[in-house]
């Protein structure tokens, strides 16, 4: 059981200049070990949370042992506890976080009459970024239309949560209207050091989106987890991770004039795809630093998921100290935390030699090297320089269907397609744009970006430019600071002059929330297969994933949105091509609007203020009218309402019996869907709009809910019943069942009808049969985790026979009951011969005793073939999901466990849960024998 710390004796005092102290900390020197000395600054983090929580019981000795000798124990594999000092949620993902906690309290109150002991433990800060609907663009008050529309639509979510907020203690709930998630956290949300009852100790932070990773530019440790794992950790329970390797990236020199952050991020993004980070930490250095803003180190840090690494940290620093003193943080806060971060050796001063660290691999770039760049048309990794961008959209155009092509004949690449816009004759092209989208993922924590976009719309209106008025833009700053600045500069009436009207502070653009192109557009894109062109400033471009009909979608800086926008295709060279024609017939080339590095900085520093900041998060405490008029009912047990369409009591202990079902094959089980390669999360998990052809309308359509009113996906994630129907509804779905035919389509086998999936998925369960799922290599890549497990589940998948699986995905479908196969090396359903229309029986040993992690298991069809795999219940490593939650139910009710309890054992965690046909039902179980 737990003891008293072992490392009481290097807690320290640390004192104030002028005297007293600030608190006391465990200290690193204090321990005398010339190895930590080397450690990079992000494993110190890991070191000092491993040393401050060790109770020889959930953090050992031994733990902070492998820490200090990460030289050597990293590339060997080995599994640390560790426990973020908080956690950060989106609405998102909060949604179905607090429907979980508020089952687990209905689940407590029923069993044992006591549902005021679920409440989160470690700090919580859940962001209502609002993830706006891009309804209204190109009017001045969009932002109070839109923010009425998300109200009226959202309110029934937005009540649940305040419910959240009062129904919880530790909680911090941000009110809609305040920014996004990311950029709510660096600029008032990160701590970078807590004081905590006068413990001092480093912010480190994991959160239900991908992009937590925008606050490692803050030099807080942050990345995305899932959000069974972020309940977990809610509850006071230590994660359990892989000790990381560190790849150093090294910053050389200066940014050429004209060369933005997105270039140097787009740039740092290739770079580390090629390098291979996936499960990394990739810390940078060097006297390149000094030349980077923290915006600009955000930029960076927020593109982890795309370079795929687990974060990409920036070390504290003298311009971390000044960033935060910009956005409001007060100087006696700002002191605390430099003489903590020194006095552990955490911080960096530039002015001083360097201590020569150790990592794991080495890169380096000299920063005068990097182009004006952009992504796409598919991938944010796919980097393409300005000056090549007419050559690249031409092969794509003859590329077969792929990453880097849309296969158009020939003879179709020249089409120009008549139509007639508003009673104005138009015209449209492959590769014309029809969404400019400054969005607020990435970018708009920047000012030099942001600002620079505005310069870029004040020279081009000062010349007589015009953006097509079918060009469907739009502005989605992630807070009300880019308003303040863009107002007091006057450049504001510039972007509006172009289209570029504030529309919101919250996810737009890129999660699919750009709203509805114009229907004349619209038809002329559809009835002549145009390959229409999005382009916008986030970091998300994936195929179907901006919007249903731009097929093309680029990733590219503010200012280079603005540059498209006015160009109206990206099938241009701006070296020698104008962008359009001047007031006075002039031609005008990109080089007439791009404002200098000079220019850019001159306007920044008249016009970033911190009391801007300060201003701007206010709001967090007083809220805003229509927040504050929001009525939600009192109480700890949430009155769940059968009839919702938003909140809906999800169905993981219906018919749930005292005895589980058992370990279990499949048998005689179809084949749902048949998938090649890189089957992502995003192909898998709702996301985006709901097709007004979907499974998921029609169920909205029945319960009298106007198309206008359908929403997004996310905005519905508490509710089962649409997340099911969205799961596998990706409009870019690629099925080989459907021959060459792209869309969230299946073949129910028996009857060989093409359905969508959901319906087939039915079909087979009122039919009595399972399904399987086969796949290719890194099934399960991506983010929004949960429901790509989830989903699947709640279908009927039984089990997915894949190349191979991403970490966390294969881990929620154990989770969710799915079994997890692997096919040997070399081999896959191709090389099998395997067609998917085979009726498929996978036998496991009857008794989880009897199975063993990555045993072989031989999978054997109805026509005679059969082939082995490999199971991937991976209990060698402990599977910190099972053994988390397990440990929330039990700490819940005060019941004593033994160490060497067969629940703790982590060769048993996976086959347990499995045995009993998920985690929940696993854990509702033994809290009730207990």
């Amino acid at each position: 059981m737990a003891t008293a710390n072992p490392f009481q004796k290097i807690l320290t005092a640390l004192e104030k200049p002028d005297g007293g102290e600030f608190g006391k900390y465990y200290s690193l020197p204090a321990l005398n070990d010339p190895r930590i000395d080397k450690l990079p600054f992000s494993i110190k983090i890991l070191l000092e949370s491993a040393i401050r929580n060790c109770d020889e019981f959930q953090v050992k000795s031994k733990d902070v042992e492998k820490i200090i000798d990460w030289e050597n124990t990293s590339p060997k594999q080995v599994e640390i506890p560790f426990k973020p000092a908080r956690v950060l949620l989106q609405d998102f993902t909060g949604v179905p976080a607090v429907v979980d906690l508020a089952c687990m309290r209905d689940a407590m109150n029923n069993l044992k009459g006591d549902s005021n002991k679920i409440n989160p433990l470690v700090p919580v800060d859940l962001v209502i970024d609002h993830s706006v609907q891009v309804d209204v663009a190109r009017s001045v008050n969009a932002v109070q239309a839109n923010m009425e529309l998300e109200f009226q639509r959202n309110k029934e979510r937005f009540g649940f949560l305040k419910w959240g907020s009062n129904a919880f203690h530790n909680m911090l709930v941000v009110p809609p209207g305040s920014g996004i998630v990311h950029q709510v956290n660096l600029e008032y949300l990160g701590r970078v050091v807590f004081n905590t009852d006068g413990l001092l100790y480093p912010d480190s932070v994991v959160g239900t989106d991908s992009h937590t990773t925008m606050i490692d530019g803050l030099g807080v440790a942050g990345w995305g987890v899932g959000g069974i794992e972020a309940e977990a950790t809610m509850l006071g329970q230590p994660m359990s991770m892989v000790l990381p390797g560190v790849v150093g990236f090294k910053l050389l020199g200066k940014l050429r004039d004209g060369v933005t952050a997105t270039d140097l991020v787009l740039t740092v993004t290739q770079m580390l795809r090629k390098h291979g980070v996936v499960g990394k930490f990739v810390e940078f250095y060097g006297e390149g630093m000094s030349e980077l803003s923290l915006a600009d180190r955000a930029t960076i840090a927020n593109m982890s998921p795309e370079y795929g690494a687990t974060m990409g940290f920036f070390p504290v620093d003298r311009v971390t100290l000044q960033y935060l003193k910009l956005t409001g943080r007060s100087d006696d806060k700002v002191a605390l935390i430099e003489s903590y971060l020194r006095a552990n050796r955490m911080f960096v001063d530039y002015n001083e030699p360097q201590v020569e660290r150790v990592y794991s691999s080495y890169l380096e770039l000299n920063l005068n090297e990097v182009e004006p760049c952009i992504s796409g048309p598919k991938r944010p990794h796919d980097r393409v320089t300005l000056k090549e961008m007419k050559v690249d959209w031409h092969a794509c155009l003859d590329n077969r269907v792929g990453f880097k092509g849309f296969a158009v004949p020939k003879e179709s690449q020249n089409k120009v397609v008549e139509f007639t816009f508003h009673g104005t004759p138009a015209q449209l092209r492959h590769g014309d744009v029809v969404i400019a989208a400054i969005t607020s993922c990435t970018n708009t924590s920047n000012p030099s970006v942001m600002l620079g976009a505005a310069l870029v719309a004040k020279k081009a209106c000062e010349l007589g430019l015009e953006v097509k008025p079918w060009i469907k833009t739009s502005l989605a700053p992630g807070s009300g600071v880019v308003t303040k600045y863009l107002q007091k500069s006057g450049l504001q009436q510039y972007l509006n002059q172009l289209g570029f009207h504030i529309v919101g502070y919250g996810c737009t653009t890129c999660i699919g929330n750009s709203g509805d192109i114009d229907d004349a557009v619209a038809s002329a894109i559809t009835e002549n297969d145009i390959v229409a062109a999005a382009v916008l400033s986030g970091n998300r471009n994936f195929e179907g994933r901006v919007h249903p009909l731009t097929r093309a979608n680029y990733l590219a800086s503010p200012p280079l949105v603005v540059a498209y926008a006015l160009a109206g295709t990206v099938d241009i060279d701006f070296e020698t091509e104008p962008i359009g024609l001047g007031k006075d017939g002039k031609k005008i080339f990109f080089r007439d609007i791009w404002p200098s590095n000079e220019e850019v900085a001159e306007v920044v520093q008249s016009n970033v203020l911190p009391h801007m900041f300060m201003a701007t998060y206010e709001a967090i405490t007083k809220g805003n009218p229509m927040w504050n008029q929001l009525s939600v009912p009192d109480g700890t047990l949430y009155a769940w309402d059968p009839k919702s369409t938003y909140i809906h009591e999800p169905p993981y202990f219906k018919d749930m019996t005292m005895s589980p079902p058992g370990a279990h094959g499949v048998k005689n089980a179809y084949c749902l869907l048949n998938f090649g390669d890189s089957i992502t999360t995003d192909h898998i998990s709702p996301a985006g709009s709901i097709h007004k052809d979907s499974p998921a309308a029609k169920y909205l359509l029945e319960r009298g809910v106007d198309r206008r009113d359908f929403n997004s996906y996310g905005s519905r994630r508490g509710n089962d019943e649409i997340m099911a129907r969205g799961t596998f509804a990706n409009i870019r779905l690629v099925n080989k069942f459907l021959k060459g035919e792209v869309g969230p389509k299946t073949i129910h086998i028996p009857t060989g009808e093409k359905l969508s999936v959901f319906d087939a998925a039915m079909r087979y369960k009122s039919e009595g049969h399972a399904t399987i799922i086969l796949a290719g290599a890194e099934y399960g890549s991506g983010s929004s985790r949960d429901w790509a497990a989830k989903g699947p589940m709640l279908l009927g998948v039984k089990a997915v026979i894949a190349k191979s699986f991403e970490r966390i995905h294969r881990s929620n479908l154990v989770g969710m009951g799915i079994i997890p196969l692997c096919f040997k090396t070399g081999e896959d359903a191709d090389t099998l011969g395997l067609t998917g229309e085979e009726r498929y029986t996978i036998d496991l040993p009857s008794s989880v005793g009897e199975i063993k992690p990555g045993q072989d298991v031989t999978v054997v069809t109805d026509n005679g073939k059969s082939f082995v795999c490999t199971l991937r219940f991976d209990t060698e490593v402990m599977d910190c999901i099972m053994l988390c939650f397990f440990r929330i139910f039990i700490s819940l009710v005060k019941f004593r466990l033994l160490q060497n309890s067969v629940v703790f054992s982590s060769l048993q965690v996976e086959l347990a849960y499995f045995d009993h046909g998920g985690i929940l039902q696993y854990v509702i179980r033994n809290l009730i024998k207990s």
